[in-house]
Order: C-alpha cells, then structure tokens, then sequence
C-alpha cells in the first residue's frame, strides 16, 4: 500500500481531532479568545445544546474583531461565520483535504451521524497521520529536493 491508498481510505475519525476550543452560543467574544489562548487553539466551534452553529477562528478575530474594540463584548455569534462547513467523522480524509484546499480552510468541523461535534479537522491532522505512517520518507526529505548546494557550509 502506499500514501495515496492510506490517505484515500483513511477515515477522518482516525485523525486527530482535538485541536480546537469549544464554547455555547451566547459566550462573549473576549470569554472565548481567552479560552482559545488557554487551550492553546486557533479555533472554536460554538455549539448550542450541543449542535454546531458556527466556527470561530483567529483570523476571524484579526478581521472582524481588533478593529471593533466594542466586539470583545458582544456574542461570539455575532461575529462567528454560521453553519460552516463540516466533514463527518466516516468521510475519506481524501475528500475532506481536497475540500479544505478548495475552500483555503484550516479548519473544518468534524460532525457525527446525530450531528453532534466530534472534533475539529486541521491541516496539522493531516501533516501528523503522514509523518505517522510514513516517518522515514517525510523526515529524510530536504527542504527543496532540488537543492544542492554549490559549496561546502560552514567550512
């Protein structure tokens, strides 16, 4: 088997998922930045009755919220992009990267069959299941295979 076949056939729920803050709807804007700084994440998905409504991320706080300093304030829900886009925990973790390069996302919701949060989808997930499976052909690889270099460094 090789790359292609593992990443064809592996399913999202296999990933690592855990790279993300979780808050309920209504949460203030500064409660949950300073969750997400705690926990050290770029992300949380804000849930009610625990049902995704939205995803907020830190660019969302570079884009909608250092400019409004009244936001910090406000609902996160009023500044969180809604109904985002999300993958199931049973989907080929082939479909969801080629759907997370399409939409330029980093971050992709990851939803059971009741549509509950299982987890978050990052590229990281992605980077780690291959450096996992494959330690020995990504860990060797210079930065550009390409490069060689014209002299001797460092001496």
């Amino acid at each position: 088997m090789g790359q292609k076949y593992d990443l064809q056939h592996e399913r999202v729920k296999h990933l690592d998922l855990t790279q993300y803050s979780q808050v309920e709807s209504g949460t203030t804007v500064g409660e949950t930045v300073n969750k997400m700084r705690a926990e050290h994440r770029n992300c949380a998905l804000v849930t009610q009755k625990g049902k995704l409504v939205g995803i907020f991320t830190d660019r969302d706080v570079l884009h909608k919220v250092v400019s409004s300093p009244d936001a910090w304030n406000k609902p996160v829900d009023e500044v969180m992009t809604p109904n985002p886009f999300t993958v199931t925990e049973d989907d080929k973790a082939e479909t969801a990267l080629l759907e997370m390069n399409k939409r330029h996302f980093r971050n992709v919701p990851v939803l059971d069959s009741n549509g509950h949060v299982v987890g978050n989808l990052t590229h990281y997930a992605l980077i780690k299941f291959y450096a996992d499976q494959f330690p020995e052909a990504l860990y060797n690889l210079p930065p550009n295979p390409n490069q060689i270099s014209d002299s001797r460094v460092g001496g």
